[in-house]
């Protein structure tokens, strides 16, 4: 249950791709062109990201679209040093792992490392954030967006256009914060670099089997796949 074509529906019409087809086959894109992403297309995926699942119908969110050079190159310079942070040091640890189902990829690492290096040049970014979640405390704050992202990253997908959901960002939250002029109480809740893929294909990412994370009744418990 794939579709591989880079126009992201198999016929070149976002509405031709099914919404299974779309949650089997929509990784995360790093390797992103700079060609511009259409106006009306980029309203269309943001309009169909704010109508996803929010807590209480409450919709305490915003969606902030930088397309700004200089915003990106400040921003992204804060990106890189988290990422250096978590995990520029383990670079040979990771390409030299043995090949695993589990944890990050020699592949999936050099996809990041090359975001990391060259998230400036996507031609969109969407932040969403969450008003009201500045100092909170609860576990579950992204309860209440992370629903409309992914909606926003499947839309994206029926137009051919790719994106991951990433955080190495929020090390500088409050600097940044004010480099996007948020409210006091807001939170950023992610980065979305979106753009066309410059290289990959779509297709089902990697996962264990289902039987071997699916749970019945109580973990630990599981029933057969019939």
């Amino acid at each position: 249950m794939t579709a591989s074509s880079e126009s992201g529906s198999p016929t070149g019409d976002p509405h031709s791709l099914s919404v299974l087809d779309a949650l089997h086959s929509t990784p995360s894109r790093r390797y992103l062109s700079d060609r511009p992403i259409p106006d009306d297309v980029l309203w269309a995926v943001l309009d169909a990201a704010t109508r996803g699942p929010s807590g209480g119908n409450r919709q305490s969110w915003g969606w902030v679209v930088v397309t700004d050079a200089t915003i990106k190159e400040q921003v992204a310079a804060r990106y890189r040093d988290g990422w250096d942070r978590a995990y520029g040091s383990r670079r040979a640890e990771v390409l030299n792992a043995p090949p695993t189902d589990a944890g990050m990829s020699p592949a999936t690492y050099r996809a990041a490392e090359h975001l990391a290096h060259h998230l400036h040049e996507a031609p969109v970014w969407v932040i969403p954030v969450l008003r009201q979640a500045a100092g909170s405390t609860n576990p579950r704050l992204g309860s209440s967006i992370y629903g409309a992202v992914q909606q926003l990253q499947l839309a994206a997908r029926a137009y051919g256009i790719g994106s991951t959901l990433t955080t190495f960002h929020v090390a500088y939250e409050s600097e940044i914060g004010s480099l996007l002029g948020l409210p006091e109480d807001a939170l950023t809740m992610a980065l979305i670099p979106l753009g066309y893929p410059a290289r990959g294909r779509w297709a089902q990412p990697r996962r264990l089997p289902v039987e071997q994370v699916v749970h019945f009744n109580r973990w630990g418990e599981s029933r057969p796949r019939t």
